[in-house]
């Protein structure tokens, strides 16, 4: 199911303040949606509660809005929706797709296969409590652990491919040119993901999918370091049976060396540049935004 008016969003999670590159994924997101006629949304990604600041959010809103920026109210938080991501991943439960997972982050870096690993990097999940006796699950649980929960890849693909048909699993990129490509989603390559983390009721993949479909968004406009998250993403779209978006995966503001830009650095900070006397206007020439993507 495709809708087709242009719904775009820009979702920051408010664990830093934002960057010229954040800059460049909001206004390419609003200004996509302007020329189209359609809407921009805004939605704050603060499912990470450790790391998440009212203080950050608050900054998100001042700085979008000093960019010249104008998005739907009310503004989605995700941590007011727990309930409705872990639904979403009871119906994978429910398929059979979802198995609990102790291992910590050592154990699976001490049995993980070095060579291996997933598209962020990661060590490739070796399968630690897949297929694991009922009766050690429970006695973990009984011990008052909770697991993370994460997806029986095989299990996911076989189940993907029988609601697809002969179809494969593909998904819409729209280049900077306007034109569009199908591109062969490979989510296999992220292994046994993560799903539902151990210390809240979703993972960004998870919430991210549930979102889109729920804000009913249509073009999802995000730098090429998402690009690989879009092969899981679809493969939770599939599972879930919710719509699919169109894509436009857009070049990174980086330095010279081509690191790109760090929150936790306050590289390029927006505050920091205000302050510095710089104009939204100068913001749009140093990270060379002149249009958006065509849709």
């Amino acid at each position: 199911m495709r809708l087709t008016e242009t719904v775009t969003r820009f979702a920051p999670s408010p664990n830093g303040y934002l960057h010229a590159g954040h800059a460049l994924s909001a206004i390419i997101a609003h200004d996509t949606a302007r020329r189209a006629g359609g809407r921009f949304l805004l939605r704050i990604e603060d499912i990470d509660l450790t790391r998440a600041r009212t203080e950050f959010t608050d900054a998100i809103y001042d700085d979008l809005g000093w960019l010249g920026l104008d998005w739907e109210k009310p503004v989605l938080v995700q941590s007011h929706f727990f309930p409705d991501y872990l639904e979403a991943a009871g119906r994978l439960i429910a398929q059979g797709l979802l198995y609990p997972c102790f291992a910590s982050r050592a154990e699976i870096a001490d049995a993980a296969e070095p060579a291996r690993t997933d598209p962020d990097g990661a060590a490739l999940y070796p399968g630690l409590w897949k297929n694991a006796p009922a009766e050690a699950v429970a006695a973990r649980i009984a011990a008052g652990e909770t697991p993370a929960m994460r997806l029986d890849m095989e299990a996911a693909l076989v189940a993907a491919q029988s609601k697809l048909g002969q179809a494969p699993l593909t998904f819409a990129e729209i280049g900077a040119d306007g034109t569009s490509r199908q591109v062969l989603a490979d989510p296999g390559r992220w292994g046994d993901a993560v799903i539902v983390r151990k210390d809240v009721p979703a993972s960004y993949h998870l919430a991210v999918v549930v979102d889109d479909a729920r804000q009913g968004v249509t073009l999802v406009t995000r730098g090429t370091d998402l690009f690989a998250a879009t092969d899981l993403q679809r493969l939770l779209q599939v599972l879930l049976d919710l719509p699919e978006p169109r894509y436009s995966h857009h070049r990174l503001v980086c330095w010279s060396d081509g690191r790109k830009l760090s929150k936790s650095n306050g590289d390029m900070g927006l505050r920091a540049l205000r302050a510095d006397g710089a104009s939204a206007d100068d913001i749009r020439r140093v990270i060379g935004v002149a249009d958006a993507v065509p849709v």
